[in-house]
C-alpha cells in the first residue's frame, strides 16, 4: 500500500505538501512560480498547482498571474502562518537552511545531506533525527564552514556535523575508494549544492 503521509511530519498531508510550504515559508517576501515549486518539490506541475490551490483557499498562500505564469506567495499575516511555519522549517526546512548558510563558504563544489534525515525526507520510515548530517565535496574555508554549520543549528534546533572530502576521494571508484564514502553511496543521500541539485539514493 503507498503511503501518503509525509515521514518527517506525519501531522501534513504529504511529503510534496511539506515542500512546497517550506520553498514558500523559508522566505515570505519571495515569488515563486508553479515551475519552480514543482522542481523543488519533485513532484509534477499538475500536482504543484493543487497543493497551491488547496493552501490558496485556506488563505495560508496568496498567487496572482504575471502573463503566463502563476507566483506563489506565503501570507504571514495568516492566523497560522507562525506556527505552521516553525512545523515547517524544523522537518522539511534543513536543505533550504543548510544550503543557504553554505552561500557563503568559499571552496564548495558539492554537498549532501546523508543519514537519518535524508533518509526520513526520502521518504524512508523512522525515528525522529537526532542531527543533521552534511558532507561537503571542496577544500573550503573549516572557519566559514563550521560558522555555517553553527548558524544552521541556531535556525534549525539541531546539531549540524559537516564531513569535508576532497573532489578526488569523492570521485574515486573501486580500488581506493574512501570506505565512508562508499557507505554514503549505498544509503539515501540529498544533494543541496552542486549542478544538479536533487535526489540520489
Amino acid at each position: 500500500m503507498k503511503r501518503t503521509w509525509s515521514s518527517l511530519a506525519p501531522i501534513l498531508r504529504s511529503d510534496v505538501q511539506g515542500r512546497i510550504f517550506a520553498a514558500v515559508m523559508m522566505d515570505p517576501d519571495a515569488e515563486h512560480s508553479l515551475a519552480d515549486l514543482a522542481r523543488q518539490a519533485d513532484t509534477s506541475h499538475t500536482t504543484a498547482l493543487r497543493e497551491v490551490e488547496r493552501a490558496e483557499t485556506t488563505g495560508i498562500v496568496t498567487t496572482r498571474r504575471l502573463g503566463q505564469n502563476r507566483l506563489v506567495r506565503a501570507n504571514p499575516t495568516h492566523p497560522l502562518y507562525a506556527p505552521l511555519a516553525q512545523i515547517v522549517l524544523a522537518s522539511f526546512g534543513p536543505p533550504v537552511v543548510v544550503a543557504d548558510v553554505l552561500a557563503d563558504v568559499e571552496g564548495i563544489e558539492e554537498a549532501y545531506i546523508f543519514g537519518s534525515w535524508a533518509a526520513r525526507y526520502l521518504g524512508t520510515p523512522g525515528r525522529w533525527p537526532n542531527d543533521i548530517d552534511v558532507l561537503v565535496v571542496g577544500r573550503p574555508d573549516r572557519d566559514q564552514l563550521y560558522d555555517a554549520a553553527e548558524r544552521a543549528e541556531a535556525l534549525l534546533g539541531l546539531p549540524v556535523q559537516m564531513t569535508v572530502r576532497s573532489p578526488a576521494q569523492w570521485d574515486a571508484k573501486g580500488k581506493g575508494e574512501d570506505s565512508f564514502v562508499a557507505e554514503l553511496r549505498s544509503r539515501p543521500l540529498l544533494q543541496i549544492v552542486g549542478p544538479d541539485e536533487g535526489e540520489d539514493a
